[in-house]
C-alpha cells in the first residue's frame, strides 16, 4: 500500500479509498473482505506510527534537562563575551585619546622637517643660481651650445624654487635675456636645418626649445620658412600662368598645399610631438598673407565673368575650395587625437579658406535673383494667337520648376544649405514675378476675347475651351509649387538637420567658445565658415529646428498664395466668357419703356391677372441660355483632371462661396454662374426709375420664368425672393413687409412704385 499520500496536504479520502480499490486485480476476493483487509492495515499502521510517536516523545523527555543545561552554559558565555568586548571598546577609545595628542605633535614636526627641507633646498637653489649665473657668460663665449643650454635648464630650476624670494622678476628677466641670447645664437642654424629639412639637426634643436620653454618660437620659425616658400609658389603661379583664370590658379595652388600637407606632416611628426596644429595655423597665415590676395583676385575675376555668371563662376571657385578643405579635414582626421587643440586649428584653417566667399554669400539672394531673372526673361509666354500664348503658359509650368530645382541646386552648391532662408525670399521673387507676367498674357488674352464689349452674337465657345486650359495651367503650377515646398523642406532637413544629430564622424565637434565661454554647437561651427552674421545664423538654426518638429508646414505660404489668387482670376476670367452673352441681354433692360407704359398695346392690363402676360424677350434669351449651359459646359470639364479640380479648389468662382468641389465641377460653374445672373438682374432692376402697375406685373413675370427656369436647372432663385415680394405686395401691405426687408431695397422699389414708406 502506498501510505506517501497521507503527507500531502491536500489529501482526500474519497479519492484515495478509490484508488486502493482500482488498484485490486485479484478476483477471487470479494469486495467486502479487500475491505476488510484494507482497514485492518490500516489499523496495524496507525498503531505502528503511535508506538514511534511514544518511543519520540519519551527520548525527548529524557533529553530536555541535558537541553536546558546546554542552553543556559551557552547564555553564560555570551554574557561573558559581551563583557569583554565592552572592556575591548573601553582600551581602544583610552588608546585614541592617549594617541591623539602624539599625532598631532607629530604632524607639527613633520611640517617642520617639510619647511626646513624646503629652506635648504633654497638655499642650495640659490646658491647654484649664483654658480650658475657667474659661469654662464663664460659658457657663451665658448659657443657650446649643449653646455649653454644645461646651464639655462639649470638656472630655470633654480628659479622655481626661489619664486618667494624678493628679486625673483629680476631673475626671471635676467634668465629671460639669456634665452633670447641663445634664441639669437640658434635662429641662423635653425632657419638653415628648417629650409634644408634637416631631420637630425631639427630633432636636437626641437629638443633644444623645449628645454628652454621656448617651443612657440621654434614652431613661428617653422612658419616663416614654410610661409615664405608657399607665398613664393602662389607668385610664381600666376607670372607662369598668367593667361589662366583665378579658377585656375587656385585649383593648381590648393593642390600644391594638399601635396605640402602630406609631406610635412610626416616630416613635423619627427620633429614636434604634435604637429597636426602646427601645419594647419601654417596654412591659415599661408592663406591670409598672400600677395595678390585672393579677395582681389576673386574680385577681379568677378568683373570679367559679368554679373550674368556672377553665380555660377562663385560656385566653381567654391568648389575648388570645398574639396580642398574636405582633403585637409579628412587628413586632420586621420592624424588628430582627443586633443581640442586640433579642432580649434582646423576651424581657423577652415574659416580662412572661405573667408574670400562671406562677402558674396551674404549677397547670395541678390545673385540668385539676378539668375532667376534671367531664366524668367528666357521663358516666353505672350504670342499674337491666342491659343500659342496659352500654350506658351502651359509650357512654362515645367521650366518653372527647373529653374526653381536648380536653384536649390545652386543653394547647396554655394551655402552648402545654410543660405536657403535667402533662397526661399530669392524663390518668392522669382515666382511673383512670374505671376505677373502670367496676369499680363491673361489680360492680353482678355483684350483679344473682346471680353466685356457688348457684340451682337457674340458666342466663342473655344474661348472658354482656351479658358479652361489656363485654369489647368494654374492647377499644375499649385500641385508642382507644393510638390516644390515638400522637396525643398526634405532637402533642408537632410541637408541641415544631419548637424543637429549627436553622433558625427567631422573633425568639428561641439565646443567652446574661447572668447565668450559659450557653447558652440555643431550646426553653429559649420555655418560660421559661411555666414558672418551670428544672428542670421541663429535665426536659420531656430528656423531648421521648427522644420524638424514639423511646427512650418511649408516654406513657401507666400508663393502658394500667389498662386490661388492667380487661379481665381483665371476663374474669373473663364466665368466672364460664358458670363458675356448673360451679361449682354442684362444690361440697360432698366431703360425699356415696359416698366412706365399702362397697357400692353391697346389693351389695359392693370385689371388683368398676371398669368395673361408673358416673359420679355430679354429674359428669355437669358433663360434659354441658361437652360443650354450644361450641354455646353458638359464636354469641357473634365473631371477626372486633376489639375483643374486643384485650381478649382484654390480658385474660387465668383459669387461662390468656400466650400466642398462637388463631384461633378460643372455644377459649381453653373451655380456660379446662376448666381452672378441673379446678382446682375438685382442690380439692374434696381436701376429702373419708376413701375406703372403693368410693368410691375410684366416684372414679375420676368421674375417668376427665371426662378422657374433656375429650378428646372435645380438651383435656388432665393437672392430673388425679397424682390418679387416687395413687387407682388398691395400698397397697404407694402409697409409691414419693407420693414423685414433690406433697407436699400425697401426704399429702392418703394420709389419705383410711388409708393410712401
Amino acid at each position: 500500500m502506498d501510505y506517501s499520500k497521507f503527507l500531502d496536504e491536500n489529501f482526500d479520502v474519497k479519492e484515495w479509498v478509490n484508488g486502493a480499490f482500482r488498484s485490486h486485480k485479484d478476483t477471487t476476493v470479494s469486495k467486502d473482505q479487500y475491505a476488510t483487509n484494507l482497514v485492518m492495515k490500516l489499523q496495524m499502521f496507525i498503531q505502528e506510527v503511535n508506538n514511534v510517536i511514544e518511543d519520540s516523545s519519551q527520548q525527548a523527555l529524557q533529553n530536555l534537562p541535558r537541553v536546558m543545561r546546554e542552553i543556559e552554559a551557552v547564555r553564560q558565555e555570551a554574557a561573558l563575551l559581551q563583557d569583554q568586548m565592552r572592556l575591548v571598546k573601553q582600551d581602544i577609545q583610552k588608546v585614541e585619546q592617549d594617541t591623539s595628542q602624539s599625532m598631532q605633535t607629530l604632524l607639527k614636526l613633520d611640517g617642520i622637517k617639510s619647511r626646513m627641507k624646503a629652506t635648504s633646498d633654497a638655499l642650495k637653489e640659490a646658491d647654484n643660481w649664483t654658480t650658475l649665473s657667474a659661469d654662464v657668460e663664460e659658457v657663451f663665449l665658448s659657443q657650446d651650445i649643449q653646455a649653454i643650454t644645461a646651464k639655462l635648464v639649470g638656472m630655470q630650476q633654480s628659479l622655481q624654487m626661489l619664486v618667494d624670494t624678493p628679486d625673483y622678476q629680476q631673475r626671471c628677466q635676467h634668465l629671460e635675456k639669456l634665452q633670447n641670447k641663445l634664441e639669437t645664437l640658434l635662429s641662423p642654424q635653425v632657419v638653415a636645418a628648417f629650409n634644408a629639412q634637416s631631420l637630425e639637426a631639427t630633432q636636437t634643436y626641437a629638443k633644444i626649445f623645449e628645454d628652454i620653454n621656448r617651443l612657440g618660437q621654434l614652431y613661428k620659425y617653422y612658419h616663416k620658412c614654410q610661409k615664405v616658400q608657399l607665398i613664393n609658389h602662389w607668385k610664381n603661379i600666376l607670372d607662369t600662368n598668367s593667361d589662366d583664370t583665378f579658377l585656375e590658379w587656385l585649383t593648381s595652388f590648393y593642390d600644391h598645399l594638399l601635396s605640402t600637407w602630406h609631406g610635412q606632416i610626416k616630416w613635423c611628426s619627427q620633429v614636434f610631438r604634435d604637429p597636426v596644429p602646427i601645419l594647419c595655423d601654417l596654412f591659415t597665415e599661408v592663406i591670409k598673407d598672400l600677395d595678390p590676395s585672393l579677395d582681389d583676385c576673386l574680385s577681379v575675376y568677378i568683373d570679367e565673368q559679368g554679373s550674368n555668371v556672377t553665380l555660377i563662376s562663385l560656385i566653381n571657385l567654391k568648389q575648388v575650395s570645398e574639396r580642398f578643405s574636405k582633403s585637409i579635414e579628412s587628413a586632420v582626421e586621420y592624424c588628430m587625437s582627443d586633443n581640442p587643440e586640433h579642432a580649434v586649428s582646423l576651424l581657423d584653417l577652415q574659416k580662412s579658406i572661405y573667408a574670400v566667399y562671406q562677402p558674396y554669400l551674404s549677397k547670395y539672394k541678390h545673385f540668385e535673383e539676378v539668375a532667376l531673372q534671367c531664366e524668367l526673361d528666357n521663358i516666353r509666354l505672350d504670342h499674337e494667337e491666342i491659343v500659342d500664348s496659352i500654350g506658351l503658359l502651359g509650357e512654362s509650368v515645367s521650366k518653372l520648376m527647373s529653374s526653381a530645382k536648380k536653384a536649390n541646386e545652386r543653394c547647396i552648391q554655394f551655402t552648402d544649405g545654410f543660405g536657403y532662408l535667402y533662397l526661399l525670399e530669392a524663390l518668392k521673387m522669382f515666382y511673383i514675378s512670374y505671376c505677373r507676367e502670367f496676369k499680363r498674357v491673361l489680360s492680353n488674352v482678355r483684350a483679344k476675347c473682346y471680353i466685356g464689349r457688348q457684340q451682337e452674337d457674340f458666342e466663342d465657345w473655344s474661348l472658354f475651351q482656351q479658358s479652361l486650359r489656363m485654369i489647368q495651367i494654374c492647377g499644375e503650377l499649385i500641385i508642382q509649387t507644393e510638390e516644390l515646398d515638400k522637396t525643398l523642406i526634405n532637402n533642408i532637413i537632410s541637408t541641415l538637420g544631419k548637424y543637429f544629430l549627436p553622433s558625427q564622424h567631422s573633425p568639428l565637434k561641439e565646443t567652446t567658445d574661447k572668447k565668450t565661454g559659450k557653447k558652440v554647437s555643431l550646426f553653429q561651427r559649420h555655418a560660421s565658415l559661411l555666414l558672418e552674421d551670428e544672428a542670421d545664423i541663429e535665426i536659420l538654426e531656430e528656423f531648421v529646428l521648427k522644420l524638424e518638429e514639423g511646427d512650418t508646414p511649408s516654406v513657401l505660404s507666400d508663393v502658394t498664395k500667389e498662386m490661388f489668387k492667380l487661379s481665381q482670376e483665371v476663374h474669373k476670367f473663364g466665368f466672364d466668357i460664358v458670363f458675356a452673352q448673360l451679361k449682354k441681354h442684362l444690361i440697360g433692360m432698366a431703360n425699356m419703356e415696359v416698366w412706365t407704359s399702362l397697357s400692353a398695346g391697346t389693351a389695359i392690363t392693370s385689371d388683368l391677372p398676371a398669368f395673361s402676360l408673358s416673359p420679355q424677350e430679354y429674359i428669355t434669351k437669358v433663360g434659354q441660355y441658361l437652360m443650354t449651359l450644361p450641354q455646353l459646359l458638359e464636354p469641357y470639364i473634365i473631371q477626372d483632371n486633376q489639375a483643374v479640380t486643384v485650381a478649382l479648389q484654390h480658385g474660387r468662382l465668383p459669387y461662390t462661396e468656400d466650400q466642398d468641389i462637388p463631384e461633378h465641377s460643372a455644377d459649381l460653374w453653373l451655380q456660379s454662374i446662376a448666381r452672378g445672373t441673379m446678382f446682375l438682374y438685382s442690380e439692374e432692376i434696381l436701376k429702373i426709375y419708376e413701375l406703372s402697375p403693368h410693368g410691375t406685373k410684366q416684372l414679375v413675370t420676368d421674375l417668376d420664368y427665371l426662378c422657374n427656369v433656375l429650378d428646372d436647372l435645380g438651383l435656388s432663385a432665393e437672392q430673388m425672393h425679397d424682390i418679387k415680394q416687395l413687387l407682388k405686395a398691395e400698397p397697404d401691405e407694402f409697409r409691414p413687409l419693407a420693414s423685414r426687408m433690406p433697407q436699400r431695397l425697401a426704399n429702392v422699389i418703394s420709389q419705383m412704385r410711388n409708393i410712401e414708406l
